[in-house]
C-alpha cells in the first residue's frame, strides 16, 4: 500500500505542484475533501517539503512559503467540502435513501446523522476537520442535514487550519527527513492493510446483518 502510494501518489502531487504550485495544492485538498481517496496527510506534507527545499512557486515566480501553502490547503479543503456538502443537499436524503444501499448507507445510518446535526452541527464540522478519515466525509450528512451554509463554510475553515497548519509545518520541519520517515514506515504496510481489511468487513457485515 505504501509503495502504491510512492508510485503513484507522490509522483503526482510532484507533477501538480512542480506545474501548478500553491494551485496544484489547492486542487489536491480539494479532491481529497470531496471524499475521494487522496490523502491530506500527504498533499500537506509533501507541500511543507517543497517549502523547506526553497524552490521557486511556478505562478508567483517567488519562492514558496510556509503560509501560502496554507492557505492553499484551506482554501482547496473549503472547495471540496462544499461539493460534498452540494451531494448531500441536493441529492437529498431520497437520493441516499435509493441509492445508498449500494455503498451500504443505511436508513438507520441517516437517522443518526439527522439527530447528531440537529443537536451538535456546527461542533461536529469543527472538530471533524481535524480528525483523519472522518474529517473527509462529514461534509455529506452536513449537507443532508441542511446544516446553514455559511456556519458550514465557517466552521470548515475554522476547523481546517489548524489541521493544515500541523501537517505542512511537520512537512517543513521534517524536510529532507520526511521521505526518510516515509520509508521507515514500510514495514507497517501489511498491518495497516490489514486494519483497513478488518474495518470494512465489520462494517459490511453489521448492515448485512441489519437488513
Amino acid at each position: 500500500m505504501l509503495e502504491a502510494l510512492e508510485v503513484i501518489v507522490i509522483p503526482f502531487l510532484e507533477g501538480l505542484y512542480a506545474r501548478f504550485g500553491y494551485v496544484g495544492v489547492a486542487v489536491a485538498m480539494a479532491i481529497e475533501s470531496a471524499a475521494i481517496p487522496l490523502p491530506s496527510e500527504l498533499i500537506l506534507p509533501f507541500a511543507g517539503w517543497v517549502v523547506s527545499r526553497g524552490v521557486v512557486e511556478p505562478l508567483t515566480g517567488a519562492t514558496w512559503t510556509y503560509w501560502g501553502a496554507v492557505v492553499a490547503g484551506v482554501i482547496g479543503n473549503t472547495a471540496g467540502s462544499l461539493v460534498a456538502y452540494a451531494v448531500g443537499a441536493f441529492g437529498g436524503r431520497p437520493f441516499l435513501e435509493r441509492y445508498g444501499r449500494y455503498v451500504l448507507i443505511s436508513t438507520h445510518d441517516l437517522d443518526v446523522a439527522d439527530r447528531w446535526f440537529r443537536r451538535w452541527g456546527d461542533a461536529t464540522v469543527f472538530f471533524s476537520r481535524m480528525l483523519p478519515i472522518v474529517r473527509t466525509f462529514i461534509s455529506v450528512p452536513a449537507g443532508i442535514a441542511r446544516m446553514p451554509l455559511w456556519r458550514f463554510t465557517l466552521f470548515s475553515v475554522l476547523g481546517a487550519i489548524p489541521w493544515v497548519m500541523l501537517l505542512v509545518w511537520g512537512g517543513l520541519i521534517l524536510g529532507d527527513h520526511w521521505l526518510d520517515l516515509k520509508h521507515s514506515l514500510r514495514g507497517l504496510d501489511y498491518l495497516v492493510a490489514g486494519l483497513l481489511l478488518a474495518g470494512v468487513g465489520i462494517f459490511v457485515w453489521r448492515h448485512v446483518r441489519r437488513r
